[in-house]
């Protein structure tokens, strides 16, 4: 089994929780991003998750097409053939759907997935995020509400966003203020409206001033600790130790400490794309700096069949990027935890 069914996501989101670990979260374009993402996690002896932005699926899709059913349907199907080469599971997640995406992205596929549960097939992906960060609180989780129930019928878990992160993330931009950090209340109101369990799981992103992107020293001022009290607020309120299941974003730029303290306090999931994305892409610089004239067809030469086929950048690229999962699986102490 190399891509989770329902039953080993749950697992894998319980063995985090209990073992105080996280999975890191890779933003995944392309069949040469899903295979480094998955080499990285196989490199760390770690499971993961890999997911896709509407951006991202629209991408995979064809530029000039942009179908983001499409694109996803294909990202998940390559995964599913390629993660069977590796001794790790690996979660399929989507990513960053805001409400007017619903209909032409989750909903579908959440529609999709409940006919193959009704056939007796697994769901396509494990898990979706709705990004309700940009309408007030009530009607997020109004929203949220609905499609926590469809995720049942999809035999799938829900991933929703109580606060802002600021920054840029696939079109979507927040400011960098006060908003960046939920509350208690806030917490509170997301327990009264969607349970603790018993309507189904879900996973949840609270904020703790999380900035999508990489900032200079000082320009992000993230308060881990806001977890902590929210978690121990909630529970004392409900009767239940460390009731959410948190994911960080933003984990871009972030530094070990900040990252520790994140786990500590109850994140099973951190989102990663900038690095990575800078991961693939440096030693790809490097090679056509390099091998400028091997590349190029320089003052009416052939160049060199063997530095520009995409398959030498490609490798270099896609263990660019597997390091860099290496570094964030170790950061995350995911590192040696896989499953099987």
């Amino acid at each position: 089994m190399a891509i989770a069914t329902p039953e080993v996501y749950a697992e894998m989101i319980d063995r985090a929780k209990a073992g105080k670990f996280a999975y890191p979260a890779v933003n995944i374009t392309s069949s040469q991003t899903v295979t480094a993402a998955i080499q990285g996690f196989a490199e760390a002896e770690s499971d993961g998750i890999i997911q896709v932005s509407v951006g991202g699926a629209e991408y995979a899709a064809g530029s000039t097409v942009k179908d983001r059913i499409a694109g996803s349907l294909a990202l998940a199907a390559y995964a599913r053939e390629v993660a069977k080469g590796y001794d790790v599971t690996i979660a399929l997640h989507t990513d960053h759907c805001v409400k007017k995406n619903l209909d032409s992205w989750v909903r579908p596929l959440l529609a999709l997935e409940a006919e193959q549960v009704k056939r007796g097939e697994e769901p396509t992906f494990q898990s979706h995020m709705f990004d309700g960060s940009d309408i007030p609180l009530e009607e997020n989780l109004v929203i949220a509400a609905e499609l926590l129930e469809l995720s049942q019928a999809a035999r799938t878990i829900l991933e929703i966003e109580v606060g802002v992160v600021g920054g840029e993330e696939d079109g979507h931009e927040a400011a960098i203020n006060d908003k960046l950090y939920t509350t208690a209340e806030d917490g509170l109101a997301t327990v009264k409206a969607l349970g603790s369990g018993e309507k189904g799981r879900y996973l949840t992103a609270l904020t703790f001033g999380n900035v999508h992107g990489v900032y200079k020293p000082g320009a992000v001022k993230l308060r881990p600790s806001i977890l902590a009290d929210i978690q121990k607020a909630v529970g004392a309120e409900i009767g239940k130790e460390s009731p959410f299941d948190l994911v960080f974003h933003g984990g871009s730029g972030s530094t070990a400490e900040e990252i520790a303290e994140a786990v500590d306090n109850g994140v099973i999931k951190m989102n990663i794309d900038t690095d990575t994305q800078y991961a693939f892409s440096r030693p790809v610089a490097d090679h056509f700096f390099r091998n400028y004239d091997g590349v190029l067809k320089v003052d009416g030469e052939v160049g060199n069949k063997k530095a520009y086929d995409p398959r030498a950048w490609g490798k270099l690229a896609e263990a660019g990027m597997a390091a860099r999962i290496v570094e964030a699986c170790q950061q995350l102490r995911s590192a040696g935890q896989k499953i099987r």
